[in-house]
């Protein structure tokens, strides 16, 4: 099992693509390509975009974050499984 870490700036619009960009996640269209938003129900999703947006606003999310802020990659969980092939085989 090998870690995959997610870069900063990752193209890609699963959830935690947009660990260090959290502006993104105000966006509708950003929120409608991950599932996570749709499991969560409307009034959540409402609630979770407020206060994001008023954290940004306020500089209270970087002040909460910096440190991951500063990252160029995170561990976010994701990981590969890689198999021995020679292993495998037997």
């Amino acid at each position: 099992m090998e870690p995959v870490p997610i870069p900063w700036d990752c193209r890609d619009g699963f959830f935690h693509a947009f660990w260090r960009r959290p502006e993104a996640y105000l966006v509708e269209a950003v929120r409608r390509g991950s599932s996570v938003w749709t499991r969560v129900g409307p009034a959540v999703e409402a609630r979770v975009v407020a206060q994001l947006g008023a954290d940004l606003e306020s500089g209270a999310w970087l002040e909460r974050n910096a440190e991951i802020a500063a990252l160029d990659e995170a561990d976010l969980g994701y990981r590969l499984l890689v198999t021995d092939r020679e292993r495998s085989s037997r």
